[in-house]
């Protein structure tokens, strides 16, 4: 990593390459990151494709992620967002929160995934849960709203209070109206 952060991109390109031939999968990433970036004497985006496959069979997540992005963004030429979604669901299940997002929006969305509410709500829950401030506003929305989840100003006031702690202005402002609600809610009982 010493090379590549100080820039020698044929000396990083040369180790990551021999942790590749070793078996590595940050070896694997690494040397695939660099060709996406065009940080590689030859810039090979099918190897970085081959090379984010093997890291992944070998575990690591952020390569199943990289995987999602990659499909997304159509790096080899047209966007694949069912391929994306398989990828984002792989890394999902393995707690990359950010995947989570992805998966949760795809459902929210249908966009490579059914059109899905309680799934959309499944997955920005554990996102959520993992800390993601945007999550945290989606699911208290989703619970304020009763999409795909039954309607919860509790559980709503306790996500917007999470995305706001974590400096989402907007959740301040639902906080406050939500805890009005609640209060007008328990005046009427």
């Amino acid at each position: 990593m010493a090379a590549y952060e100080q820039r020698r991109w044929r000396q990083a390109e040369r180790q990551f390459g021999e942790l590749a031939a070793r078996g590595e999968a940050l070896g694997d990433y690494n040397l695939a990151m660099m060709h996406l970036r065009r940080e590689a004497a030859r810039p090979d985006l099918a190897l970085a494709q081959q090379l984010l496959k093997r890291a992944s069979e070998r575990g690591l997540v952020r390569a199943e992620l990289s995987l999602g992005q990659f499909y997304e963004e159509g790096v080899l030429g047209r966007r694949d967002l069912v391929q994306a979604h398989a990828w984002y669901l792989k890394a999902a299940e393995h707690g990359s929160v950010d995947a989570q997002v992805a998966v949760g929006t795809a459902f929210y969305l249908g966009r490579g995934a059914p059109l899905d509410m309680a799934q959309a709500a499944r997955w920005y829950r554990e996102a959520a849960n993992g800390g993601d401030e945007g999550a945290q506003y989606l699911i208290a929305s989703m619970y304020e709203t009763g999409l795909g989840v039954d309607r919860d100003l509790r559980l709503a006031s306790y996500w917007y209070a999470a995305a706001a702690s974590n400096g989402d202005l907007a959740a301040k402002a639902k906080v406050k109206a939500l805890a009005e609600a609640l209060s007008a809610e328990a005046a009427a009982i």
